[in-house]
């Protein structure tokens, strides 16, 4: 299959990649810089130079592929209009593949997140449309959630179009600015391992290697109008990363008092973020596409040496 991937030099991306190339498909990636397309070409992939703007450019690209696979964001969005501008851009991105690909039957895989409050009562599954909740103070996963039903929707005009909902912790050890990067940084910043309240809030995470095998396996098999949970971990309390971290860094864990989360208190603007609860599930994920985790769990990713290097 000859695939067109976006963000292929990113975290995600950059497994991606070889994960489809090991497959036996041929993949394209898009690249806006020389420094991109050089990074895509060491992947193994061919270079199609083009920006997330060109929206012409993505149709040609769809049209002229077997199927998309879409990780790529507006990063440059951020700072001026912050996530909402973001994850707002995706919208006219997946209208145009859907042109592209409409009646085709070909497949369009987009990233979402799973990125929910826990008010569920239970773990988020794959079968929740658009997952609810929502900042008061944004409107960020709202419009993440107009993304995701934008896709899908798609079905509906003959494209088989999935997304796969990304662990809020992608671990790996090529990560270089993910969640636990910031925890980390964070705790030898403040000389202590921070945890809100009793630390019982549940964290989701996945490897970066099982991430991407999800992504091919929706690519060439996934169901038209699905959603999918890129999850290894489902429901890891927030004080057993905490005491993960300060075991590795030789730091004390301590419980961070409600009035001293936010700003200039111990996680700052991160507050909003590290007292939710993401339990999910992956289950439906698993019985379909055959997936099965076959990477190291958060936890035991933290022994990677990556994390945590010597000297």
């Amino acid at each position: 299959m000859r695939v067109f991937v976006t963000g292929g030099t990113g975290h995600s991306g950059s497994y991606i990649i070889p994960e489809l190339i090991a497959a036996g498909h041929e993949v394209t990636g898009l690249a806006r810089s020389d420094t991109a397309a050089t990074a895509l070409s060491a992947l193994g992939a061919k270079v199609r130079r083009g920006d997330l703007e060109d929206l012409d450019g993505l149709k040609e690209a769809a049209a002229d592929s077997d199927g998309v696979i879409h990780v790529a964001h507006r990063q440059d969005l951020l700072p001026s209009g912050g996530l909402d501008a973001v994850a707002a851009a995706e919208v006219p991105i997946m209208l145009a593949y859907g042109e592209a690909l409409a009646g085709t039957g070909k497949p369009l895989v987009a990233a979402g997140s799973i990125g929910s409050p826990g008010n569920l009562g239970r773990p988020a599954t794959e079968e929740d449309p658009a997952l609810p909740g929502g900042d008061e103070h944004t409107g960020t996963l709202r419009v993440r959630n107009i993304v995701e039903t934008t896709v899908i929707g798609l079905a509906g005009q003959g494209v088989r179009s999935s997304i796969v909902r990304i662990a809020n912790i992608a671990h790996s050890t090529t990560d270089q600015a993910g969640f636990l990067m910031r925890l980390i940084a964070l705790a030898k910043e403040k000389g202590v391992v921070g945890y809100p309240g009793d630390g019982a809030n549940q964290w989701n995470a996945v490897h970066a290697r099982d991430l991407a095998s999800v992504f091919r396996l929706a690519l060439e098999k996934g169901p038209a109008g699905s959603y999918w949970h890129a999850v290894g971990d489902g429901a890891i309390p927030l004080r057993d990363i905490a005491e993960a971290i300060g075991s590795r860094l030789g730091l004390p864990v301590v419980s961070i008092p409600a009035d001293e989360l936010m700003v200039p208190g111990y996680f700052g603007f991160l507050a909003n973020v590290v007292t939710r609860s993401y339990p999910a599930s992956n289950l439906i994920t698993r019985q379909a596409l055959g997936w099965e985790p076959a990477q190291p769990g958060l936890l035991a990713g933290l022994d990677n040496g990556h994390y945590f290097p010597a000297g």
